[in-house]
């Protein structure tokens, strides 16, 4: 079973659809129990990170996310879900986040050239920097969909694919069993579904 962190948060109904899609049984939980019963985690995320970081945390759902993380069970950050798993987010503030993934984000601006619009909206391909399971059936230079003004900075061993908008941003990153991606594999498509495929074949250790 996959649960997906349901906080307040998120794209949850499109991305329960595109695991159904691909024969998985998933559930759209706020019950700690239900993260520890899981094979799976998702933890989704649109918005701020601010903003996102205090539901997660005022939920009481980001301990047995932390738990569950450290006893090894595969999750899975999408997007801004991706960004709380490092340590720290500067948007509009500074705010932490779960630390499970050494590294910041910040915004894409003045990383990028000027003339490139912000929010990076659309399709983009990946760069596979790292191997991760992951990426078990992607091609290189396989196309994702992002929307993003933020990205995370961190170390290159955590880096599994970039993304080129002006300048190489992390597209996604993995640290053991703790797996992050920026862009929507929900939206992206055979290619995303083939993402999230190889994610539910993760062996659980």
């Amino acid at each position: 079973m996959i649960a997906i962190v349901n906080y307040g948060v998120g794209n949850l109904f499109s991305l329960k659809s595109s695991f159904s899609a691909i024969g998985q049984k998933v559930i759209i939980t706020s019950d700690p129990e239900d993260l520890k019963d899981a094979d799976r985690i998702i933890l989704p995320g649109v918005g701020a990170f601010g903003d996102a970081a205090e539901k997660l945390f005022s939920s009481g759902l980001s301990k047995p996310l932390i738990s569950e993380a450290r006893n090894g069970k595969p999750i899975l950050g999408i997007c801004l879900g991706m960004q709380l798993l490092f340590s720290k987010g500067y948007e509009f503030g500074e705010y932490d986040g779960l630390n499970l993934i050494p590294g910041d984000v910040r915004a894409i601006s003045g990383v990028i050239p000027k003339n490139l619009k912000i929010p990076q909206m659309g399709w983009n391909s990946l760069k596979f920097t790292n191997p991760s399971e992951i990426y078990s059936r992607s091609k290189k230079g396989s196309y994702v969909y992002f929307v993003h003004s933020y990205a995370a900075f961190c170390p290159s061993e955590y880096i599994t694919a970039t993304t080129n908008y002006g300048a190489d941003l992390t597209a996604s990153v993995q640290n053991g069993n703790i797996y992050g991606v920026q862009y929507h594999p929900e939206k992206s498509g055979n290619v995303g579904l083939d993402i999230l495929r190889s994610f539910c074949e993760i062996e659980v250790k």
